[in-house]
């Protein structure tokens, strides 16, 4: 136990120990890790106590005899894809979300500040695409839930700090994932069938490559890697490589973008619908509606790939920026 806990904790830990009732306990536990000051000395202590004030919470909301309870790890779908960002404390993640999201998770230089999924949705190319902050991946600490969410994610963002060996970073969480049985789409073949793993295509995030120095830093750790993972440099702290990176994760999803027009209108560039490449026409009028896929007759395409108004078929190929008008 540390040594500098002040008054307010201990009075608040003797209130813990004779409240009687279950939110009694919890509001003592949040005064106790409150008072709780944040250093190096103090990270298993207020872990273990987010941990069971997480479980506690879990409990007091379960007898309320809800209709529906969802965890904290249960996170709706939303956008063209969605993107879990994961790593060991430290890395930067919260930092990464903020900086590409419209989410504010909780930033700080203690670690294990981040206890919960927090979701954002980052814009590229007109299309938005769903980042999941996840708590930390640290063996001690982590919750299985975390992974069943891993494991149903389209992509994952695997963030190291390339300032405190980001090659250990790497094994430690790529050990947790595959104990969970999760591991990199690109690494299937190395693989036994046997462990009947999840394949998931990964992007390794060398977070805080603060300066051009620091490229030197990030090319031995892609070599010490022997250039078998996807590596990208990049600083959340000054945006450096950030656009490379949404295109990156852009294109890993291999999804396409497809802009409706009505007869005799002009098409609307500013809301694309989003959808898995090789996607047909007829998929495309399911997605607006189900009547419209029933009662097709034909489709004209303005794009790359076809004549300007080319009458096409249901089952005619869309591709990025196809512009489409259904006629039913």
């Amino acid at each position: 136990m540390p040594t500098n806990l002040p008054p307010e904790y201990f009075g608040a830990e003797k209130r813990y120990r004779m409240a009687q009732s279950l939110q009694e306990k919890i509001a003592c536990m949040e005064e106790m890790l409150s008072a709780i000051p944040k250093h190096k000395g103090t990270d298993k202590l207020r872990a273990d106590y987010r941990r069971q004030l997480s479980k506690m919470k879990a409990d007091a909301q379960s007898r309320k005899g809800a209709a529906v309870q969802h965890s904290a790890f249960h996170i709706r779908r939303e956008g063209a894809g969605q993107v879990m960002v994961l790593g060991a404390t430290n890395t930067g993640k919260s930092s990464l979300v903020a900086a590409l999201t419209n989410a504010s998770p909780e930033v700080a230089e203690t670690p294990y500040t981040t206890w919960k999924p927090m979701p954002g949705m980052m814009l590229v190319n007109n299309a938005q695409v769903q980042l999941v902050d996840l708590p930390p991946t640290d063996r001690e600490f982590v919750e299985p839930q975390l992974f069943d969410l891993a494991r149903r994610s389209d992509m994952i963002l695997l963030v190291v700090d390339l300032q405190a060996d980001p090659l250990r970073q790497l094994e430690s969480t790529m050990a947790v994932l595959e104990d969970n049985r999760i591991a990199p789409l690109h690494r299937k073949e190395h693989y036994s069938p046997e462990r009947l793993l999840t394949f998931i295509p990964f992007i390794v995030v060398a977070n805080k490559c603060d300066s051009e120095d620091l490229e030197e830093s990030c090319q031995v750790f892609c070599e010490l890697l022997e250039n078998e993972w996807p590596v990208l440099s990049i600083s959340a702290l000054n945006d450096r490589n950030l656009e490379h990176l949404k295109q990156l994760v852009f294109e890993k999803l291999d999804i396409i973008r497809i802009y409706s027009k009505a007869p005799g209108q002009e098409p609307d560039f500013n809301t694309p619908f989003v959808m898995k490449r090789g996607g047909t026409v007829l998929e495309f009028a399911g997605r607006i509606h189900k009547e419209f896929a029933e009662k097709l007759k034909f489709a004209k395409v303005w794009g790359h790939t076809a004549f300007e108004g080319q009458m096409v078929p249901r089952d005619y190929i869309l591709q990025d920026g196809d512009v489409i008008e259904l006629h039913i």
